[in-house]
Formats: C-alpha cells, sequence, structure tokens
C-alpha cells in the first residue's frame, strides 16, 4: 500500500512519495532554500513587529539558542502558520516557556530563557526571562490544569482570587484586574438594589523587573504609562446599568475581546473616566465574566502590553476555564463564610458575652475552637451572681463538638442559670442538670463542675459531674490540684453528686477548664493536669510571691501550653481570683420580726456608717432599711436578717422567711402604703430581689461619696 504524504510533509525531489518517512529525514539533513520557501504561496509571509517582513535569519522558537551543524549549511526556516510547517523543520514537539509554579518546564527553557530569543509569528527579539507566549494546545491544557489547580486551593475569597491572579500574571497575561460585587450574594438570596461591581485586586508584571528578578535592559522596559499602576487609573466601585453595554456583556457570560462592539462600549463603564488607557489597542485584552452557581458575581479583565503577542482565540477558552473555576470557588467560600459566621454567631451567643463583677472576686475567661472547621462546640462556661454577694462558677463540656452539641449546651447552660436563680446546693444543681439531660435524649452526655464562692466566708463549696479536679493557684506560687469527688457523667440517670466545702485563701487562683485543655492524643489526661499544675506554678514564680499574676496574662500563659497537636477538642477556660471581703467591712444582724425591727435596723445601720466614715450615706441608708425592713417583719415569721457591706460600694441585703419576691407599683392616691420599693427604686443605684430555698433576700446598692 502506498503511503501518501501528509499536509506536514513536502516531498523533496528525487525522494520517493511512498517514503514518507525516509523523506523526513533526509529533508532534515539537506540544505533549506528560503528563496523557494518565500515563493511558495502555500506559507504565507509573517511580519515582523515593525511591520517588515520576516525572512531569512528570522529563527523558529525550535531553532532558537541553537547554532548550525558545522559543514551543513544550514540555513534557519521562515516563520510559518503554527499548523503549516514542515515536520522536518521542528523536532521538538513543545516549544520551551517559562514555567509557573505547578507547570513541570520543558527541557531546555531555563537555558533559552536567560539566552532570550525570538516571538513565533512576529519575529520580535524577547529579553531574557520575558515570558513567552503560549503557542501550543498542550501548553494550554497544561496553564489551565495547573491554575485551575492553584485556584482550587484556596479556602476564603481573598486566597481565591490571589490564585487566580498569581496564576495568570505573568504566564497568560502581563495584568489582571478581578472586580466583584459588592456585596456578593450568598447562595440563593436575591440582593436589592443596582448591581455595584467593586475593584478586588489587581496584579501585573512589575515594569523594571522580568518574572525571575532580574533587572530587564532598558530597551526592553515599557513605557511607565503602560499598565504602571491599574489602582490610579480605574475607578473603585462601577455601577451596572440596566440594559447598558457592560450588563449586556456580562449577561452573555462569555469572554470578549477587549476590540469588541460590545467590549468597547462596556470597558468605559467599568474602568471608569480615563481607565481605557491601561486597555491596550487590537487583541491585547480579554474581559471575561465571572459566573457562579446562579448569578454573573463580578468579571476579570485579562491585559497584555503592546510589545507582547496578541490573544488568540483559543486564549478565549482559557479565560474561560479561569473564570468559571474563580466564581464557583468564590461562590463556595461565600457560602462557607456565611457559615463560619453563624458557627462564630451561634457560639458567641451561647457563651456569656461579658463577665459580671461582683464584690470579692475577680473572673477572666477564654474559648478556642477545635479547629477552623468546627467553630462550635459543647464547652461552655459561666458565671452567676447570687444573693450574698456570692458567685456561682460553672464549666461544662457536652460530648462531640457540632451544632447539636452546641445546641444542646445552650439548653444545658440555661438550666444552670434558672437553678442557681433558685439558690439551690451545688449538687442539687447537677442533680437538675442530670434530669435535664436525660430529658433531652438517652445519648446526651455532659460533664459539669459547679462551685459557689462566700467572699464574706472565705469558703468555696464544689460538686463534680466526671469533670476534670479545678486547680487552685496559692498566692506564694504553690499550684494545687483540689480533690473533688469526680462522680459521673451528667446524662447517666440514678447517680447521686457529692459536694465539698474548702477553704479559698485571699490572693488565690482557682482555675475551671474542660478536658480539651489538658488532654490529646499526645499525652493523657493525668499527664495534662500535671503540666497545668507545673505552668501555673512557674508562672506565679515570675511575679514573686506577693503579688499574685494577673488574671489575663495567666489565661494566656494557660493556653501557650497547648503544643502543635494538642487542639483535638475546643478548650473552654475560667479563671477566678479570690479577693474576698474582710471582716471589717461587713456587719451583720439578725432581728426578731417585731415592730421595733425597723427602728433597731435604723440604729444598727447609723452605727456602721459611722465607724465606716460614711456618715453622708446615713438618711439614705436609714430610710431604705427602714422601708425593706419593714416589708420584711409584716409577713416573716422567723428572724429577718441585716447585712451591711462595705466594698466599692455599700450594699444592704435583708433576709425573711417568705417566697414571694416584691414587686414595684405605683401605689394609688388614697393607699396608705406600697411606696417603699418606689423609694428604693428612686433612691438606690441598683436593688433586686432574689427567692433562696428558705426565703428571700432583698438587697440594694449605694453609691459611696
Amino acid at each position: 500500500m502506498t503511503e501518501q504524504p501528509t499536509s506536514f510533509e513536502r516531498p523533496q525531489p528525487g525522494v520517493d512519495p511512498a517514503e514518507s518517512r525516509g523523506a523526513l529525514l533526509r529533508t532534515q539533513q539537506q540544505p533549506q532554500k528560503p528563496s523557494a520557501q518565500l515563493g511558495d504561496p502555500a506559507l504565507p509571509v509573517q511580519a515582523r513587529a515593525d511591520g517588515t517582513p520576516s525572512g531569512a535569519g528570522t529563527a523558529t522558537p525550535c531553532d532558537r539558542g541553537k547554532e548550525p551543524a558545522v559543514g551543513q549549511g544550514k540555513e534557519p526556516s521562515v516563520n510559518g502558520p503554527e499548523h503549516a510547517q514542515p515536520a522536518g523543520t521542528e523536532p521538538d514537539a513543545h516549544r520551551p516557556r517559562p514555567a509557573p509554579e505547578a507547570i513541570p518546564a520543558q527541557p531546555g527553557a531555563e537555558q533559552e530563557r536567560s539566552q532570550g530569543g525570538q516571538e513565533r509569528r512576529t519575529g520580535q527579539v524577547l529579553p531574557p526571562g520575558r515570558p513567552m507566549p503560549m503557542r501550543r494546545d498542550g501548553d494550554r491544557l497544561r496553564f489551565v490544569g495547573a491554575a485551575t489547580r492553584r485556584i482550587a486551593r484556596g479556602l476564603d475569597l481573598d486566597e481565591i482570587v490571589m490564585g487566580l491572579c498569581r496564576a495568570t500574571v505573568p504566564t497568560f497575561s502581563d495584568a489582571i484586574l478581578v472586580y466583584l460585587r459588592e456585596p456578593l450574594p450568598v447562595g440563593d438570596e436575591r440582593p436589592s438594589g443596582p448591581v455595584v461591581l467593586r475593584l478586588r485586586r489587581t496584579d501585573r508584571i512589575p515594569p523594571e523587573r522580568d518574572t525571575d528578578g532580574v533587572l530587564l535592559p532598558p530597551a526592553f522596559e515599557p513605557e511607565p504609562s503602560v499598565l504602571s499602576d491599574l489602582s490610579a487609573l480605574t475607578t473603585e466601585l462601577c455601577e451596572v446599568r440596566p440594559g447598558g453595554a457592560l450588563n449586556e456583556v456580562l449577561r452573555g457570560v462569555r469572554p470578549v475581546f477587549a476590540d469588541a462592539p460590545a467590549a468597547r462600549d462596556a470597558l468605559p463603564e467599568l474602568l471608569g473616566e480615563g481607565g481605557e488607557a491601561v486597555v491596550p489597542g487590537e487583541r491585547h485584552a480579554i474581559l471575561a465574566p465571572l459566573r457562579g452557581r446562579r448569578r454573573v458575581i463580578g468579571a476579570a479583565l485579562f491585559l497584555r502590553r503592546p510589545d507582547r503577542l496578541a490573544f488568540e482565540a483559543d486564549d478565549l477558552l482559557v479565560a474561560a476555564q479561569l473564570a468559571t473555576h474563580s466564581a464557583l470557588g468564590i461562590d463556595k467560600a461565600v457560602l462557607y463564610g456565611r457559615e463560619a459566621y453563624i458557627a462564630d454567631e451561634l457560639q458567641r451567643t451561647m457563651l456569656p458575652e461579658t463577665l459580671p463583677r461582683p464584690t470579692g472576686v475577680r473572673l477572666a475567661s477564654r474559648y478556642l475552637p477545635a479547629a477552623e472547621t468546627a467553630r462550635v462546640g459543647g464547652d461552655w462556661y459561666d458565671a452567676i451572681p447570687l444573693p450574698g454577694s456570692r458567685v456561682a462558677l460553672v464549666v461544662g463540656d457536652v460530648m462531640g463538638h457540632s451544632m447539636t452539641s452546641a445546641a444542646i449546651m445552650g439548653q444545658l447552660r440555661t438550666t444552670a442559670q434558672t437553678l442557681a436563680g433558685l439558690d439551690l446546693p451545688p449538687q442539687e444543681v447537677l442533680h437538675h442538670l442530670d434530669e435535664q439531660a436525660q430529658r433531652l435524649g438517652t445519648d446526651r452526655m455532659a460533664t459539669c463542675l459547679y462551685a459557689v464562692y462566700d467572699p464574706v466566708t472565705h469558703r468555696i463549696t464544689i460538686a463534680n459531674a466526671g469533670h476534670p479536679p479545678p486547680v487552685l493557684l496559692h498566692l506564694g506560687g504553690h499550684a494545687e490540684v483540689l480533690r473533688v469527688p469526680s462522680g459521673a457523667p451528667i446524662g447517666v440517670g440514678g447517680v447521686d453528686f457529692e459536694a465539698v466545702e474548702l477553704e479559698a485563701p485571699a490572693g488565690g487562683t482557682l482555675l475551671l477548664y474542660t478536658d480539651g485543655l489538658v488532654e490529646s492524643r499526645l499525652r493523657d489526661v493525668w499527664t495534662g493536669i500535671e503540666q497545668l499544675r507545673e505552668k501555673l506554678a512557674a508562672t506565679a514564680r515570675l511575679t514573686g510571691p506577693d503579688h499574685p499574676p494577673p488574671l489575663e496574662a495567666l489565661c494566656d500563659e494557660v493556653l501557650d501550653m497547648l503544643g502543635p497537636g494538642d487542639r483535638d477538642d475546643d478548650i473552654a477556660l475560667l479563671a477566678a481570683r479570690f479577693d474576698g471581703i474582710a471582716p471589717s467591712d461587713v456587719a451583720y444582724w439578725t432581728l426578731e420580726p417585731e415592730d421595733s425591727a425597723p427602728g433597731q435596723a435604723r440604729r444598727l445601720a447609723r452605727r456602721a456608717l459611722a465607724r465606716w466614715d460614711l456618715e453622708d450615706l446615713t438618711d439614705s441608708v436609714e430610710l431604705l432599711v427602714s422601708e425593706v425592713v419593714t416589708n420584711a417583719v409584716r409577713y416573716a415569721s422567723r428572724p429577718v436578717t441585716l447585712r451591711l457591706l462595705r466594698t466599692d460600694v455599700l450594699r444592704c441585703e435583708v433576709g425573711d422567711d417568705v417566697p414571694q419576691l416584691p414587686r414595684l407599683r405605683q401605689a394609688r392616691a388614697t393607699d396608705e402604703g406600697g411606696r417603699g420599693l418606689y423609694l428604693v427604686n428612686r433612691l438606690a443605684r441598683r436593688w433586686g430581689a432574689t427567692r433562696l430555698s428558705t426565703g428571700k433576700v432583698v438587697w440594694f446598692e449605694l453609691t459611696r461619696g
């Protein structure tokens, strides 16, 4: 069978056409005839950048950097169309070019980048290191593959946009402008108002250096006005007018050349006045809409300098691929950002927004999620003021770190706050939490530690439900792991909880935490607790035996003990510094429920104020104490308690055995009573009433002069 020569294999004189392979081999050895090639109408003459036709002496990219063989008399061939060159004159399968990140370089590319060369069609000499235009489908496929991989690596919006810019400059274009909608639509929501595009990012080749950081010769530096300062020449915001040219281009979705009729009218609207100066003439710019899953979310403008080869029709496909992958990535990043925002808001609302400032104790807290991908969890902490200047300290951990765990945690925290308001003992609070967890489900497990600190008696009562034990840092620097019965976790059911009462010395710091701080894949919980104790002791030694470490700095130091592999779970941390209330600042009396009790209360309060040098508050305190004690004596059947506390404010507490809480109401003109709480509300800085298991406490505070 006779094999006919293809369009790439021209038969040479004296060569049998049937032997196409032999013709190809002999063609590589025979000298070329430039005069005959120039006259061949099948090979169109290519023009240089200066307008002169290219002829003898113009090297092809494959011959660039090569010397002719000695004795062969080889002449350089003439540039022709990419698919019209003889196969014998192009032995290399791919033309070398600078390879960006993740794009494998071709053999000999580094040598040609250092020596420079000529562009294939124009014959224009390129300086060393200047990016070579992509001329083959293989080049484009490799570039698109590497660019999409780089874009896909980004998780957030900025990373994706930066990946698009870094992948295209300088391999595909010399500069890029990326516009995104402001604000970006999320999911299926329909944005209201006009469509506004904001210039999100620009990138370009530095005018004075090439891609390898080598200074370019002055003859090859571009003009200062070309792509020199894109952000200064373009407007930051652009409103897309309905029915305008830019709106039509964006609706068309497909990339277009800048010299297309639609793009010529759309670019001034996109770039603003004076922005057309950054767009080179002819086909040196591509405008590509960025379309997400449901709508256009922006646009990308790819630019090449006038001294580089213009874009081709196949480059529109490349721009379309880049725009599609970038838009889909941006869509996912926006959805991920919204989910992260919802998770952050959920976790923030589940935890205390601010910690209270109870008398005699200072508080600090920290919360760390398990990871960036798991922003919510079941760990929580809380500080709840109680009657008698006491405070309840709570820390808990629901199994898992997910939305379900966060929801269960929120219900348990609300239950704990309600139980604390009833002033129940710590073991009773844990018992009711256990019952609530069983009502939520059979697999709702949690650990919890509940402690009540009394600054007057300098004592703390602690009950534990399967939680890691707290650590007490004494003023001298000694760190002690408190011995508290661990108990069973909440949700087991049918388990009794035990409370212990311990001393809480002034200047001491109690640290409550979840197991994420001390347990990980690399260490067990007791090893972590010992490391925590040593860390607290080492931190306390830095401030000396007479000064406890600052509370906020102490929390930061504790979190610094976490290593790279120690973040397996979320972490809740609550630190309490016990200042206490000195006995000299406390006055306490018991009054019989008699008619003489209000007068006796006024006299006792007057003496205490005189002892504390607070005589300027005598009138107000006598009036308010008389009103509150009168209300208590009217309904009480057991002795009434009266206590004054001198701290940064003056606090008065009156307790009785009646559980009904008083309510503020407006007395009528004919009523003989009912104005006591009205006076308290007007004269006191703050006031309130708390129900106890044995009755209630009504309190008010006055600002010290």
